[in-house]
């Protein structure tokens, strides 16, 4: 049976393929129940889409094929510490636990943390650096509801 370190090193020989490819080094595994069921690596370099990280380009794939309920049984590898982003989306999936090599202290030097991005996120929207401004609007809770009613 392979260990939380067979998979970690499974991340990381995926990641270091996607380097030789041009890529940046992250890949990530989801498991279920012992079994692999999704691998991937981050795609930036080939499709241009900035969200294109190794983690949500696993859960799209495991999304696609099993449906996301299926996450809930699943724990998460990744060569490095998951972006606020794929943390969200591991949040939002059900994912059961999250396992990773490489810190954001560990990516600093190489340009590759988000952890200013994590410290963005602690502070309240009115003094983060990216202006975020709540604009109500009628129609948009009226939406909400016709969604609820529809439940």
């Amino acid at each position: 049976m392979p260990t939380h370190d067979n998979h970690l090193q499974r991340a990381i020989t995926l990641a270091a393929a996607n380097v030789e490819n041009g890529g940046r080094p992250f890949g990530a595994v989801i498991v279920r129940h012992g079994e692999v069921i999704a691998e991937a690596v981050n795609t930036l370099h080939q499709s241009g889409d900035p969200t294109a990280h190794a983690e949500l380009n696993a859960i799209r794939d495991v999304s696609l094929h099993l449906g996301n309920q299926v996450l809930r049984e699943c724990v998460v590898y990744a060569s490095g510490q998951p972006c606020p982003m794929c943390l969200s989306a591991m949040y939002l999936t059900g994912v059961r636990e999250v396992y990773f090599a490489n810190s954001n202290q560990d990516g600093e030097r190489f340009n590759l943390s988000t952890a200013a991005i994590y410290q963005q996120l602690q502070q309240p929207l009115e003094n983060q650096s990216l202006p975020i401004h709540h604009c109500p609007q009628p129609e948009g809770l009226a939406l909400y509801q016709r969604w609820a009613d529809k439940a």
